[in-house]
């Protein structure tokens, strides 16, 4: 089987490969891909900061020609490179077309940007002299994706960082390399120049650490977990550069007794157990007032009898396996935790069997919890939620806030006064109301507050201000 090796100054490279295997079906192997060293990643920043000085200085057409190319052949391979995102990460196949299409959507979005930068001239206080304020691109931009958006988000952190005039440094997370290998493979296709953009694939413990321990970037963005993100934050401040956190959540979904029941039900079960469970704005805190809670809770089980536990590639399948054995053990230890904090396991929680041997695991309900179970504080990332029940929309919304985290938040309601509360007083990045707490969209800012989210918002316009700094200049006329 071929090795897709890294790319450091425009150069495939790297003779030992590790498996990369489908959670679908553990027989398989998807690919082989290389594992870098440290040396690789010093030789990958090394070239960015050679690239940079050009890099920073090109033309806005050439930026923008590059980063549409990309987009466009994402978008003409959505099929391929949506099922090679199935095998790898165990994401339903509808939904990894749709993931990337939404890569594509991103290329194109800052391919856009590129012909629409600008800054501004104002008046000075003193006279005979003007005043310009510009965007400068930072410099070599380390790039830390994590597994459960293998295509989605490389592409919100790489396009604006190239589209500002950033070179990259780029580790996707190990269980994942497939995507991320192919981008780097189409923007350098497209015709990026050498050293702009280096993949670097390999273990957090080697090429990650090679990355927070070098004094050559300029920036850092992250997304993982709690605990990797405070590594990023330590050492970035050490070296003085800037970075950039998303991490976990705890996400509620308020349910209110004037909710209907339908739209509140298709919410949260998309919330909390579709993409497995793995999304970061997965709602697992469905927070329920008391006069609806019951038929909540029956109409909720309902639905997800009739979801289908499956092979990602196979039609029919609603949810795929979880991502590897690691995280189904993480689910499964936090489902005997749920019960034995007093919690109620109204459905699922049963390890699946099915044709090809994989990481199964049934849609998990809990009910009768409270927010102050384990279950309820920390972040599970599967297919597991729990129903806590409140007695009115104020206690709904001391207990949707009463979280260390605050990336999104949701409500199912028909009441404007409490929608319209509800979005003002949330302490969350996100705020939904009678939509799932997962959908967003490209174009928009993304991120969090609390725990969730450190540093400037990803996504949208708003991305300029993580990957550019500002800069001042004075004329005397």
């Amino acid at each position: 089987m071929t090795i897709h090796q890294n790319l450091i100054a425009g150069e495939w490279t790297g003779t030992t490969g590790a498996e990369n295997i489908n959670p679908s079906d553990t027989n398989e192997v998807v690919g082989l891909y290389a594992s870098a060293s440290v040396q690789d990643v010093a030789d990958a920043i090394a070239a960015a900061k050679a690239a940079f000085p050009a890099w920073s200085r090109s033309g806005i057409l050439e930026r923008h020609t590059i980063l549409k190319k990309a987009g466009d052949e994402i978008l003409a391979r959505k099929e391929e490179l949506g099922a090679l995102l199935a095998r790898e990460e165990g994401k339903t196949l509808p939904e990894a077309i749709g993931e990337t299409i939404r890569a594509a959507q991103i290329f194109e979005f800052f391919a856009g940007e590129a012909l629409r930068l600008s800054g501004e001239v104002v008046p000075s206080v003193r006279p005979n002299i003007g005043v310009e304020i510009t965007r400068e691109p930072l410099g070599v931009i380390g790039v830390i994706t994590p597994w459960n958006f293998p295509i989605a988000i490389p592409a919100w952190k790489i396009a604006p960082a190239l589209c500002y005039g950033n070179t990259v440094v780029f580790k996707p997370a190990d269980l994942v390399p497939g995507c991320s290998w192919a981008i780097a493979d189409i923007l350098h296709r497209a015709g990026l120049p050498k050293g702009v953009l280096n993949l670097v694939m390999g273990k957090g413990s080697v090429v990650g650490q090679a990355m927070l321990d070098s004094p050559v970037l300029s920036g850092i963005t992250f997304t993982g977990s709690v605990g990797t993100g405070k590594r990023v934050a330590l050492s970035s401040v050490e070296h003085g550069r800037k970075y950039q956190l998303e991490m976990g959540g705890k996400n509620p979904m308020v349910v209110l007794d004037d909710a209907d029941l339908t739209v509140a039900v298709e919410a949260a079960a998309n919330s909390a157990f579709f993409s497995t469970g793995q999304r970061c704005t997965a709602s697992s805190r469905l927070i329920v007032t008391e006069g609806i809670h019951d038929r909540f809770v029956a109409a909720l089980t309902e639905k997800l009898k009739t979801l289908n536990v499956d092979n990602a590639v196979k039609a029919g399948t609603h949810i795929g396996p979880v991502v590897d054995a690691k995280q189904l053990k993480t689910d499964t230890d936090y489902i005997e935790i749920g019960k034995q904090e007093g919690a109620k396991l109204a459905f699922g929680g049963e390890l699946i069997s099915r044709e090809t041997p994989g990481f199964y695991l049934q849609p998990t309900l809990f009910t009768e919890a409270t927010n102050q179970m384990r279950i309820s504080r920390e972040e599970i990332f599967g297919p597991v939620a729990s129903v806590i029940r409140v007695k009115d929309y104020e206690e709904a919304l001391a207990t949707a806030n009463d979280t260390p985290f605050g990336l999104s938040s949701g409500i199912a309601t028909t009441s404007l006064k409490h929608a319209t509360h509800f979005k003002r007083n949330s302490e969350a990045g996100m705020v939904m109301v009678n939509l799932p707490t997962a959908g967003v969209d490209f174009h928009v800012p993304f991120g969090g507050r609390k725990g969730s989210s450190f540093g400037p918002r990803e996504q949208g316009k708003y991305a300029a201000e993580f990957f550019t700094t500002v800069k001042t200049a004075y004329t005397l006329a």
